[in-house]
């Protein structure tokens, strides 16, 4: 029993996974926290160390930019607390992702998808603005704020390693802002410098193009630019992983596995599929799957055949708003 929604946060369940691999590969089932993904960990952390410092007060409004569940995690905390929230998403969201971010009570403002973070017109670059043009209002920041890192430090590295017994030899999770990857793999190597971190990043992100991105399906997952929040430091090996990878082990694994998970959970999977084939009977891999197949399922994902994923192309959005006309809804 908890005294409170977010004391629930956490403690999701290891569960071993067989992909026909020489060594033992267990799935970190994220998507089993009370806002449906790794990021509720992250979110908490920041809004309340924001709360003790002082930078978020009482009748204050939270701003940040978001590929929607941090987003989503962001808006549950703000309506438990009592804040206004402000998310901005890029138009590749999924609907399911918009909308529960919405059914938090939170706004959202819809941008356009751009090639680099820093573009004007960006998500990221929009919750900057809005929050310089709000009183009262504070931006968590998930790019940029190193305190991203420290949730998964806090949280996540311990479960896994409790979880475990020690044992773990290799953690895969996927890099996007890279909090979670460089949060949990330093207190792991903290533990065993000798547990092997590995991130999954997308073929055509910014890191992976060498400055030069390409679109890609995969939310939530993909180097695109510089951050104090990822640490090369503790990353052992980046895996680079395609769209249509990361998309083709997916109906395999909620058919197959009763696994429905999201598309950077496929990446992972996937990833370390093909990294396990070369490890042994004796190496423990823990892979993060980070949100729940149901917030894409309008995306056909899971349904159509892998051969017209390319083809696949998200809905219109009708249901946003300016930014304008969000202050006029709130007052």
């Amino acid at each position: 029993m908890y005294d409170n929604l977010l004391d629930a946060i956490g403690n999701t369940p290891l569960v071993k996974l067989n992909l026909d691999t020489p060594a033992q590969l267990y799935a970190k089932l994220e998507y089993l926290n009370p806002g449906g993904s790794v990021k509720d960990r992250s979110a908490r952390y920041m809004i309340e160390h924001a709360i003790k410092t002082g930078l978020l007060k009482p009748g204050g409004t939270i701003i940040d930019a978001s590929s929607g569940n941090q987003g989503a995690a962001t808006a549950m905390i703000g309506a438990l607390k009592g804040y206004k929230v402000i998310i901005t998403v890029s138009e590749k969201i999924s609907q399911e992702k918009l909308q529960t971010i919405q059914a938090y009570g939170a706004h959202v403002v819809m941008c356009p998808s751009t090639a680099t973070i820093d573009d004007p017109r960006s998500y990221h670059s929009v919750a900057k603005r809005i929050q310089k043009e709000t009183p009262n209002s504070f931006m968590p920041d998930q790019y940029f704020n190193p305190l991203n890192t420290e949730g998964h430090y806090y949280s996540l590295g311990p479960e896994v390693w409790q979880q475990t017994k020690g044992t773990i030899t290799h953690f895969f999770a996927g890099a996007g802002t890279g909090g979670t990857i460089s949060g949990a793999g330093r207190y792991l190597k903290e533990q065993n410098p000798d547990v092997r971190v590995i991130a999954l990043d997308s073929i055509n992100s910014y890191r992976a193009t060498n400055g030069n991105p390409k679109p890609y399906k995969v939310e939530g997952m993909g180097i695109d630019f510089d951050s104090p929040v990822i640490n090369y430091n503790v990353i052992d090996d980046i895996v680079t992983v395609s769209d249509n990878d990361a998309l083709g082990i997916l109906k395999t694994l909620a058919a197959n596995h009763g696994l429905l998970v999201g598309p950077s959970s496929g990446a992972v999977a996937y990833g370390a599929y093909r990294y396990a084939q070369k490890l042994s009977k004796n190496d423990v891999v823990v892979m993060i799957f980070g949100d729940s197949g149901r917030a894409y399922l309008t995306k056909n994902f899971y349904t159509q055949d892998q051969s017209s994923i390319n083809t696949i192309t998200p809905p219109p959005y009708t249901n946003t708003v300016s930014h304008k006309q969000l202050f006029d809804q709130s007052e």
